[in-house]
């Protein structure tokens, strides 16, 4: 199987005066958490999302490991909305000792390229910062990271840079090389 070098560049915040928030884009666009787990919403997410860019790690997951997944304590999926329309997300994960990841974070490509994505980074990057007021058996977050990868969006690692992240790891790995699987097999040409 061919393999590809893949550069993963990991990225924190240590403060919450670090963040440096895009301005929200114009019209209609709104940040709602899906309260509710739902494996049926959040794959499609991750799908739409990461079909063009090769996400699949999590495709092969079953049911069950998606509910697993969504219900544990300081899990949460912020969805970005586009005059009703699921734009994009962001999940959020509570880690030991005040940590929180930023998991998956992404537009779906019809909504890229119009500020959503900046203003989505923003808004999830503040409710990283807060997540224990929503989950009182949490520590207090001292610290927000996310890690990018030379097979994401183009625009991704400025966009984390452009809203306070700062690097602190580089590695360099062979993957095997993965065909793009689209939101649904055969919805993108690869």
């Amino acid at each position: 199987m061919p393999t590809i070098a893949v550069t993963t560049w990991s990225l924190e915040q240590t403060a919450p005066t670090d963040l440096l928030p895009a301005p929200a884009p114009d019209g209609d666009v709104r940040v709602v958490r899906a309260e509710v787990p739902s494996p049926e919403f959040s794959r499609f997410l991750y799908a739409s999302v990461g079909g063009d860019i090769r996400w699949v790690d999590r495709l092969g997951w079953s049911y069950a490991r998606w509910q697993e997944q969504l219900e544990r304590p300081g899990v949460e999926t912020w969805v970005a909305y586009d005059r009703g329309t699921p734009a994009g997300y962001v999940e959020l994960e509570a880690q030991d000792g005040g940590v929180v990841e930023i998991v998956y974070f992404g537009l779906i490509p019809a909504f890229r390229g119009r500020r959503i994505g900046g203003h989505l980074l923003s808004y999830a990057t503040a409710r990283a910062w807060d997540l224990a007021e929503r989950w009182p058996d949490l520590p207090p977050t001292k610290r927000v990271w996310l890690h990018t990868c030379s097979k994401d969006g183009e625009h991704a690692m400025a966009n984390y840079q452009r809203r306070g992240f700062t690097l602190f790891d580089t590695k360099v790995e062979e993957e095997a090389e993965v065909a793009t699987p689209g939101p649904w097999p055969g919805a993108y040409p690869g």
